[in-house]
């Protein structure tokens, strides 16, 4: 009969929620390994570069250079073996790495509560930044060599000098990343802030601050490495203890070897705190989106 339309019962099934669930978790599972395989693949070339390196250097110093002058792989080892095993010429190697790494730390935390504070101010701060602007820089002009002999005859050559050292290094690597994040700070988002009625002090905890975070956390990676070069740097000019100290008696014996090692321990005491500082700037920045693009990090 015309115009009479005989529907057809659907026989489809209708799709279930737990295969997309599913399909979903298969692509979770997949991006992982792929991950996984990426990380292994990098982490194999990584040790095949070491591998390639130091096995081209103990062939070169066993055959084709002098091991005196730039020792070998073997020598480096086994002068890192009688450290920790037998001690070196100045005590035991963890009271020289526990030297060290004190007044790197003290440095450290006293530069950058001090780069942090004054960049701050200053960034904020106009008048007062063109005020110190001459005086600031010349200060960083200074080599820092120089102000480490200054330090070891004003403080002597305990700790106290090597600290100084330290800070000088990590103030202004940190001073100058703080000042130009708090100037970085959106107007718009500190003008709208006072309209609705917020103070100097809310401001700058709630705006400045936050914003300047990434900036400080920036300079925090470096901060360190110069806090133990600083105290490198004043032990060299003068120390009764410590790696610098250790590195320079290496130095006066012709022990390349052992300069070697020295600067060995340095790099792995170096590395841990980078994997530390890591870690806290994850935590901080917590709050942040994260970036719509993968980043590579260095």
């Amino acid at each position: 009969m015309r115009g009479v339309r005989i529907v057809l019962p659907d026989t489809r099934k209708p799709a279930q929620a737990g295969t997309v669930d599913d399909d979903q978790a298969t692509a979770v599972a997949q991006a992982r390994a792929a991950h996984r395989r990426r990380l292994t693949g990098i982490n194999a070339v990584r040790v095949l570069l070491v591998v390639a390196v130091l096995g081209s250097w103990e062939l070169a110093a066993t055959h084709w250079i002098d091991p005196f002058y730039y020792s070998k792989p073997s020598a480096i080892w086994s002068r890192l073996v009688d450290w920790f095993t037998s001690g070196t010429s100045q005590g035991s190697i963890w009271t020289q790495i526990a030297y060290t790494l004190e007044e790197a730390l003290i440095g450290f935390a006293l530069g950058s509560v001090g780069g942090v504070v004054l960049g701050i101010v200053l960034g904020r701060s106009r008048f007062l930044s063109d005020v110190c602007a001459p005086f600031i820089k010349a200060a960083n002009a200074i080599p820092r060599i120089i102000l480490a002999s200054l330090f070891v005859i004003w403080f002597g050559l305990g700790m106290s000098s090597k600290v100084a050292t330290a800070f000088v290094l990590v103030f202004f690597a940190v001073f100058f990343n703080a000042f130009q994040g708090a100037r970085e700070v959106d107007r718009n988002l500190v003008n709208n802030a006072r309209i609705l009625g917020a103070s100097r002090t809310q401001v700058l905890t709630s705006i400045v601050v936050p914003s300047a975070t990434s900036w400080i956390l920036a300079s925090l990676h470096s901060a360190f490495g110069f806090a133990i070069i600083g105290a490198i740097v004043g032990e060299y000019s003068g120390a009764d203890k410590g790696l610098g100290l250790l590195i320079n008696h290496a130095q006066g014996t012709f022990d390349s070897a052992g300069i070697y090692a020295g600067m060995i321990i340095i790099t792995v005491i170096a590395l841990l705190a980078e994997w530390l500082l890591t870690l806290l700037e994850r935590r901080l920045l917590r709050w942040r989106p994260p970036a719509s693009s993968v980043e590579a990090q260095i």
